[in-house]
């Protein structure tokens, strides 16, 4: 296990009691509950690092209620677009808000579950996790923290005993509980369900929650429009920090697509080997809607039903007037996030110098995280490879761009190759679980990554 010493008080809130949101429900009673992954960095930011194994295991596996906090697990009802095609018939089919706390930075966040059981949302679900998926979202929250996106935390793994039979992947196979560390599970989703069922109410109250509960906000002459601002901001960050990731999602319908701005739920992600706008993560995204270059278009229409939604409690124009500033803090949130990962200071005309970078790897099929590992501080590890004409453009523009300070430092910056997620090493990394039960390679990784976040460092949002 990679540890980290205990740092934050434990601060248990209930805040989300008040809005009646979810369903009282009772978690499944597992055959087995074997410890297989306990993330001690988050745990240590909410005050639960110093937790024993069997502690662990009590609250994590069997779901016993944390010391003053929920004093039963509540799935959350929400609707959405799924695909585009409106859903009044989802909720949480197989997991539940656990508790809420407070971490160090004094911010309201959720324990969500996955993989915990069914609920009255579950339809003809058996409400598990396979402990292959589980295994996924450890590898997909390690490196979107790294790379420096706004992403939920993969706080426990327990595997259960059962084993699970799937249509899309080899069954019978492993079950596992999954615990994630969220900054709420407030979706554009739970707002489209109140709005669909005219609870005009309860959409006032989820708009002063959001505001003053996880944006710290007081709310002024017109809260709808003020938390849409913050929702576009947000999001629009989000999803050019996919883009300068390399990340696909792979599902990004409107009840995926949390108000804070936090990515989270990862089911067919991949990250694309190559900038290739038309790449999917998902087999049955057949006309592509979340393909990795659309994955902004896709976020920008699904909070323009987070505004459809808002309708019922405000006018249009000054919705509308939120709504319309997303692509132009899209454009502001790649160049400042492109320009971040390259560990060079924003210099002149950064939105000309990346369209000479993706035209580049685009042209040469050079990949994206050896270009940013190759051009760290603005000049080249080894110039061989881009010394041909595809990559003048971008060579002449890159030349204004300054080197923040320390840019190469970290002795990560020296390794031959950078630290990459592609798909053959998912699947070698589980097929050592899977075959031998060796956690070594999914450790060894989640090390690699962080090592790879240390010599990143923090961005400027987080």
């Amino acid at each position: 296990m990679i540890e980290t010493p205990q740092a934050a008080k434990y601060r248990p809130a209930t805040e989300i009691d008040a809005l009646m949101l979810g369903d009282p429900v009772v978690a499944a009673d597992f055959p087995q509950t074997i410890l297989r992954y306990r993330n001690d960095r988050a745990a240590a930011s909410v005050g639960l690092a110093g937790l024993s194994d069997e502690a662990w295991i009590s609250h994590f596996g069997r779901f016993k209620p944390l010391e003053d906090n929920l004093p039963r697990p509540l799935a959350l009802r929400y609707h959405g677009h799924q695909f585009r095609h409106y859903n009044p018939d989802i909720g949480d089919g197989r997991g539940f808000l656990f508790a809420q706390l407070r971490d160090d930075r004094d911010r309201l966040l959720d324990l969500g579950t996955k993989g915990s059981g069914q609920t009255p949302y579950s339809r003809f679900g058996d409400g598990r996790l396979t402990l292959k998926g589980g295994t996924r979202e450890i590898l997909a929250t390690e490196m979107l923290e790294a790379l420096g996106v706004n992403t939920s935390k993969t706080f426990s793994i327990i595997e259960t005993g059962e084993a699970l039979d799937r249509n899309d992947e080899p069954s019978p196979t492993r079950g596992a509980a999954m615990v994630r560390l969220s900054h709420s599970h407030i979706r554009i989703g739970t707002f489209q369900r109140a709005a669909y069922i005219e609870d005009h109410a309860l959409l006032e109250r989820l708009t002063d929650y959001a505001l003053t509960r996880l944006y710290g906000e007081t709310p002024g002459d017109n809260p709808p429009a003020q938390l849409l601002g913050r929702v576009v901001e947000r999001t629009a960050d989000l999803a050019a920090s996919y883009m300068v990731a390399g990340f696909v999602h792979g599902v990004l319908n409107s009840d995926n697509i949390n108000v804070t701005g936090e990515s989270f739920d990862y089911g067919p992600w991949r990250f694309t080997p190559l900038w290739d706008a038309h790449f999917t993560a998902a087999y049955f995204d057949h006309n592509g809607l979340y393909a990795y270059g659309r994955q902004a278009e896709a976020i920008h229409w699904d909070v323009a039903q987070l505004a459809i939604s808002l309708r019922a409690l405000t006018d249009a124009p000054p919705l509308i007037e939120q709504l319309e500033h997303f692509p132009t803090l899209y454009a502001q949130a790649m160049q400042r996030r492109f320009c971040w990962r390259l560990g060079v200071e924003p210099g002149d005309n950064p939105g000309s110098m990346i369209e000479t970078a993706v035209r580049a790897m685009v042209t040469t099929g050079t990949l994206i995280d050896c270009f940013f590992h190759d051009w760290r501080g603005g000049t080249p590890r080894d110039a061989a490879p881009y010394g041909d004409t595809a990559w003048a453009p971008f060579r002449k523009a890159i030349a204004s761009f300054a080197p923040v300070s320390g840019a190469k430092d970290h002795p990560y910056w020296s390794d031959e190759a950078p630290c990459s997620m592609h798909i053959e090493e998912v699947e070698s990394i589980w097929s050592a679980i899977d075959k031998d039960d060796d956690w070594s390679p999914l450790h060894a990784k989640v090390a690699a990554i962080r090592r790879m976040g240390e010599a990143l460092g923090a961005t400027a949002t987080s």
